[in-house]
């Protein structure tokens, strides 16, 4: 039996079947809850097949993060490229994207979230690179507003993180059986972002 499990792990999906078991132990348990015997059975292997592919739980962890947030960046990037030369037209196809990627990949934005702490620090470095590649389209596109004049917001960086923060939460709550569609709460978060940005506060801070 062990034979053949190793064997279906050398047969190239074995490496994907690591990751979702990880994937899905940590959400339900946590990174330090989660021990590699667990990971190896809900794969269907052994523990020794899983070290022909990660050498740690750390590397599972870091794997999952890094693709994660290659997928995120690459999704926004997409449409933000398809979207209107306006940066409000902008600011509305990134924020929407953003959300759909925390509500279609919700168990990889869920482990983004949660486990940052648990990274080691040469992970911890790669993630906050590949974090601050995302917030900068964000925060390009906003300063391109504000330059422009479309955007009145007083104070863009602080807009960049809400707006950020805003579209990553959706992953703790947000629920398939629940009253709204990825679709109808990208719209919706969308609306949000630029109503953030287009005007003054009502009694601004001196």
């Amino acid at each position: 039996m062990c034979a053949a499990k190793s064997d279906s792990v050398s047969a190239g999906n074995g490496r994907q079947a690591i990751l979702d078991s990880a994937l899905r132990h940590m959400n339900e348990r946590g990174y330090h809850g989660t021990s590699m015997r667990d990971i190896a059975r809900g794969a269907d292997i052994t523990v020794a097949s899983i070290y022909h592919h990660f050498a740690s739980k750390q590397e599972i962890l870091q794997d999952i993060m890094v693709r994660a947030l290659h997928d995120a960046i690459s999704m926004t990037r997409g449409a933000l490229l398809r979207a209107g030369g306006t940066p409000e037209a902008q600011l509305q196809t990134l924020v929407r994207a953003w959300v759909m990627f925390h509500t279609t990949r919700q168990l990889d934005a869920l482990v983004g979230a949660t486990e940052m702490r648990s990274l080691d620090e040469a992970g911890r470095r790669l993630i906050v690179a590949l974090r601050d590649e995302q917030e900068g389209l964000f925060r390009d596109v906003i300063d391109r507003g504000v330059e422009e004049g479309a955007f009145a917001v007083r104070y863009p960086r602080d807009a960049v993180r809400a707006i950020v923060n805003m579209g990553q939460s959706v992953c703790t709550w947000w629920r398939a059986d629940g009253p709204l569609t990825p679709d109808e709460l990208a719209h919706r978060y969308a609306d949000l972002a630029l109503a953030m940005v287009q005007r003054e506060p009502v009694h601004p801070l001196p």
